[in-house]
């Protein structure tokens, strides 16, 4: 119910009282399961998380399964935005145990990738990504694209609004970059080896 009341309102519009009317109980009952708001979110946001399919996929190469894990991870924001957006910003977001995370680690080990180097190239991506899905999921992609300078634009008309399709392609685009580098990254170990 707190997850189908933050798709509707957004985090900050979820309330106890709001939940407990939602739920058609006494408010104070639901602090006999939750201490506060605060754990409500972490469980939404666990359970959320629950939803994500990592990318556990070893009969295809690295690559393929860092594509599908971010696309994955595209969908599960896409479905459930104003959670993601609250929960991006959040720096306790991913946690260790994060099948998100997990997959990360587990298709870098696959990429040949020096142990001591997956958990900074892990972090990496996670910033790549979650800044992206930060700004689909926000409008900030969408309000950045119109952007333009006065000699770009004498006219002052702006970008023409972004359509699926081209915010699809930026995804990929940022998505085939990070590839790139983690190839790079690791044939630079490999190089040295």
């Amino acid at each position: 119910m707190a997850l189908q009341l933050i798709d509707a309102d957004g985090v900050e519009a979820l309330t106890m009282r709001k939940l407990a009317a939602a739920l058609d109980a006494n408010p104070m009952s639901l602090y006999h399961h939750v201490p506060n708001k605060d754990a409500v979110l972490r469980g939404v946001a666990q359970r959320v998380g629950s939803q994500f399919r990592a990318g556990e996929r070893d009969d295809i190469p690295w690559q393929d399964r860092l594509r599908e894990l971010a696309l994955d991870f595209r969908e599960l924001s896409h479905r459930h935005p104003k959670l993601m957006a609250y929960s991006f910003a959040r720096p306790d977001y991913i946690q260790p145990e994060d099948p998100f995370w997990q997959g990360l680690i587990d298709l870098l080990t696959a990429a040949k990738l020096p142990a001591p180097e997956i958990p900074r190239v892990a972090a990496t991506l996670c910033a790549v990504f979650t800044g992206l899905l930060y700004g689909e999921v926000t409008g900030a992609l969408q309000r950045w694209t119109a952007l333009s300078s006065a000699s770009e634009d004498p006219d002052g008309e702006g970008s023409p609004p972004l359509t699926k399709d081209m915010v699809d392609s930026m995804f990929n685009c940022a998505l085939d970059a990070a590839i790139v580098g983690v190839e790079s990254h690791v044939a630079r170990f490999r190089d040295r080896a």
